[in-house]
């Protein structure tokens, strides 16, 4: 009987470009803007990314632009969230009160505020960050290289 090995590098990884995006601006008026810079059209997808953590479940809001012909996709991303609870002070002192927990979609990237996955995309990376970065009120934009992602499972939806 012959054995057969399947090798992890075999498997074909999609290739993507990861942005981050560091900005105060709501993910509404950002999808806007990019949309405004970009030659793409952001709309919000009713599929939000759901991600389970030992504090509860949430979800994170995503703008999604897909061209079927040239096989392109462009995902606006949120990291940061918030899961709401309460509990109770020691020796019920005060009522309860409210305690949000942040939440982040890539953990290791903390400071960042959104992201922007690109896959087959015709422009280059160092063109779509300096489009993004024309845009009044962003901090700071720059790629991700995706061997950096430890939590490579969340961007996959």
């Amino acid at each position: 009987m012959a054995i057969h090995k399947l090798h992890i590098d075999e498997f074909d990884e999609t290739e993507y470009t990861l942005v981050a995006i560091h900005t105060s601006i709501e993910d509404y008026r950002l999808a806007y803007f990019i949309n405004k810079k970009l030659p793409i059209l952001l709309h919000k997808n009713k599929d939000e990314i759901q991600i389970r953590v030992k504090q509860g479940q949430t979800s994170f809001s995503r703008f999604t632009f897909e061209n079927d012909e040239k096989e392109i996709c462009w995902d606006l991303i949120q990291n940061k969230n918030e899961i709401g609870g309460t509990v109770t002070t020691v020796q019920d002192l005060f009522t309860d009160s409210p305690m949000a927990t942040k939440v982040y979609l890539l953990p290791e990237f903390k400071k960042v505020d959104y992201f922007l996955k690109v896959e087959n995309a015709s422009e280059t990376a160092e063109e779509i960050t300096s489009k993004i970065n024309s845009i009044e009120r962003i901090t700071a934009v720059y790629t991700i290289d995706s061997k950096n992602i430890k939590s490579k499972n969340n961007l996959i939806f």
